[in-house]
């Protein structure tokens, strides 16, 4: 993985994370692959919520992808 393109979407969650913690939640970056798909994993409250997959779509990736437009897709990983 890219230690730059890490980064960048460690500094995109962090500005997402007061959110996600504020519910007991969290997100961790698991990988980022070739094709620019980051690969995350929901932690905490957030990782059994029942509308967690609306929270990945219309706030973390909508997130990472307007802070990081080479950003292709972001998925929830087990």
């Amino acid at each position: 993985m890219n230690e730059l393109m890490r980064e960048k979407v460690e500094i995109a969650l962090n500005s997402m994370r007061p959110f996600l913690q504020a519910d007991g939640g969290d997100v961790e970056l698991v990988d980022i692959t070739d094709d620019m798909e980051v690969q995350l994993r929901l932690t905490g409250n957030c990782s059994s919520c029942n509308i967690s997959h609306i929270t990945m779509k219309a706030g973390i990736e909508n997130g990472i992808k307007n802070a990081i437009p080479e950003i292709t897709r972001v998925i929830a990983v087990s």
